[in-house]
């Protein structure tokens, strides 16, 4: 059973199609707290903005590059969505865009820390998840350095290691980055790595824990196979990345809206700036979900992955309703 009956109340994915005026996108459901914007039919970046940086800022998960001040691409949040601009990026005319959306909360394992480093190994910096995080997303928000993720079964001994959301790089062994110390309920631990912890420089965090019923943070072996590895969430999932950790392949971002039925296809990858893909992709279950190709991507044979789920619905409600499947 799970404490967060509707998912939607924290999460949501929104489908628009541009019309190169700043307008309010709605329909999440709440009020985010960041959102990650990408175009459909174009390969313009991957916009990121959040409550915390504050109207105008957006990151990009495919580049190094520093926070970015433009009204014209993430504006702010609204009671039940978010304002783009008028850029192509995000509200291009005949345009389509998918915005991916998360509350703050610690209900619902999710937390947004900004913080300013100091360079030296052994800081460490308070966080209110209540909870150990099972994922870190941290960017350098004043210099073009790489963005470092930390995932708890990134191998047997993950703060030793990280991998990077801007990069198809297989995981690094670096105590620099968290000091070789595992994250705790209240605080998680930086080395002097100028990716995690320059001298003075500003940062943005996003935590994530596993949230029975709601969130998922964890790690499977390919099989080489189309008809592929099955990975038990305990929920059905809404939105799925995957990461190969063991060799360099993309990441790939799917979810439950695009196209909306199985095979679920419309891979994005969010190290990259491509339009969205229909090749390969995943059955969406309803406690799960399914490999649906042999690719190195996702179920190479032998490769070890790691992967982030949020929930559309719990397996079964506290109230004892199932999921169904597609």
């Amino acid at each position: 059973y799970t404490t967060i009956d509707d998912p939607t109340e924290y999460f949501n994915t929104v489908l628009y199609s541009g019309n190169g005026s700043n307008r309010d996108i709605t329909g999440v459901g709440f009020q985010p707290n960041f959102t990650w914007i990408k175009q459909r039919n174009g390969t313009f970046s991957h916009v990121l903005g959040n409550s915390v940086s504050g109207d105008n800022k957006f990151l990009v998960s495919s580049a190094t590059q520093a926070e970015s001040t433009d009204s014209d691409k993430f504006r702010t949040f609204v009671s039940d969505g978010f304002q783009v601009g008028t850029h192509n990026g995000v509200n291009g005319s005949s345009k389509t865009y998918v915005g991916w959306s998360w509350k703050e909360s610690a209900t619902a394992g999710f937390d947004i820390v900004a913080y300013t480093g100091n360079a030296t190994g052994g800081r460490t910096v308070a966080h209110s998840l209540s909870a150990v995080p099972a994922m870190m997303i941290v960017k350098n928000r004043a210099a073009s350095i790489k963005w470092a993720v930390y995932h708890k079964n990134n191998t047997a001994a993950p703060e030793t290691d990280h991998l990077k959301l801007n990069s198809t790089d297989p995981t690094e062994d670096d105590d620099s980055t968290w000091n070789d110390t595992a994250p705790t309920s209240s605080v998680f631990s930086l080395g002097g790595s100028t990716s995690t912890n320059g001298d003075g420089t500003a940062y943005i965090a996003y935590l994530f824990a596993d949230v029975k019923g709601y969130s998922k943070f964890g790690s499977y072996t390919g099989n080489g196979n189309a008809n592929g590895t099955f990975v038990y969430t305990g929920f059905k999932p809404a939105f799925v990345i995957q990461k190969c950790s063991s060799n360099a392949f993309a990441w790939e971002l799917r979810d439950n809206k695009r196209p909306g039925f199985n095979n679920s296809t419309g891979t994005f990858y969010p190290n990259a700036n491509d339009a969205e893909g229909t090749g390969e992709g995943i059955d969406i279950l309803s406690n799960g979900f399914k490999c649906r190709a042999s690719g190195g991507g996702q179920n190479g044979s032998g490769n070890t992955y790691i992967y982030m789920a949020f929930a559309e619905n719990p397996f079964v409600t506290s109230t004892g309703v199932p999921a169904t499947a597609r």
